[in-house]
């Protein structure tokens, strides 16, 4: 008799949700398609008290004064922010086409251009916020390809669907580890971009100011831009006020002096970006867990 292990069980039911609801749209448009998810996700931080608690935790980390009101619509909005993120993500092909909806600016994309002219490689740092995809979507417009780094979900449901959309905006895709590594460093050494969101906890990493508390961060991208003398670029696509267009802003390249002076420069510039848009980042990576 055939059995299915429990594991393999639990990954579908946990996937089941998500792909219901992007199942019985999938006949609507694109932007429809996506605010419909939004409002689910929405709706998951208002009612499912895990994911609630959660969010309030790390919010009011950050903001010990806010009331509770006002950190629940802070949670509630987030959540429809990244109910649309994943939808884009899933759907990356079509998403990356949509040129209409990025307008791009700064220093950083001149210096990324001019990389490429010499045939030299080049790092892209950002985080968990607006839409972080929207940043390759705009290199694809100039003639230019990122490939990324990434961490598998263990389950394999959802880590099919996402590694896919993932793969559309760019490779190589990697996974973080010592071979993924190895394979960064070629990529880099060879004249690609890279693409790091820099803002997960990690384990090994070293305590550094990230909104107001130290966070364990890695050094791994300051490290690989000053070993090979590669500009490290912070870049960011912040979703609008009609949340179907993003302003998708490339910094000046981050001055090379020190991995942790660096790093921390990193670290007060996504901070930046969240304390204007708190809405716009994922307040569910436990990032301050163990500090």
């Amino acid at each position: 008799m055939l059995t299915v292990p429990l594991k393999s069980v639990a990954h579908y039911v946990r996937y089941l949700p998500l792909w219901s609801a992007l199942t019985v749209v999938r006949w609507r448009s694109f932007d429809l398609r996506s605010r419909g998810l939004g409002t689910t996700f929405a709706a998951v931080m208002r009612w499912f008290p895990p994911a609630r608690r959660r969010f309030e935790r790390e919010a009011k980390r950050v903001f010990p004064g806010m009331t509770r009101g006002a950190r629940a619509k802070l949670g509630q909005d987030m959540g429809r922010y990244m109910g649309r993120t994943l939808f884009e993500i899933y759907h990356d092909a079509e998403f990356q086409t949509q040129h209409q909806k990025f307008r791009a600016s700064g220093p950083g994309l001149d210096a990324l251009l001019e990389a490429k002219a010499v045939g030299k490689g080049a790092i892209i740092v950002s985080g968990h916020f607006g839409q972080w995809e929207a940043i390759r979507a705009v290199l694809k417009m100039h003639g230019l390809e990122s490939g990324a780094v990434y961490r598998p979900n263990k389950n394999r449901h959802y880590e099919r669907r996402l590694r896919a959309g993932i793969e559309a905006a760019g490779r190589p895709i990697l996974a973080t580890g010592r071979v993924g590594t190895r394979a960064l460093v070629r990529h880099l050494k060879d004249g690609g971009i890279i693409s790091i969101l820099l803002d997960e906890k990690y384990a090994e990493g070293v305590p550094l100011p990230f909104l107001g508390h130290n966070a364990l961060t890695s050094l791994s991208a300051a490290q690989l831009a000053l070993k090979y003398d590669l500009p490290l670029i912070p870049a960011y696509g912040t979703r609008l006020d009609d949340e179907n267009a993003f302003r998708v802003e490339f910094e000046s390249p981050i001055p090379h002096t020190d991995s942790i002076t660096m790093t921390r420069a990193f670290n007060d510039s996504l901070s930046a970006r969240i304390m204007a848009n708190p809405d716009q980042w994922y307040w569910m990576l436990r990032r301050w867990d163990g500090q």
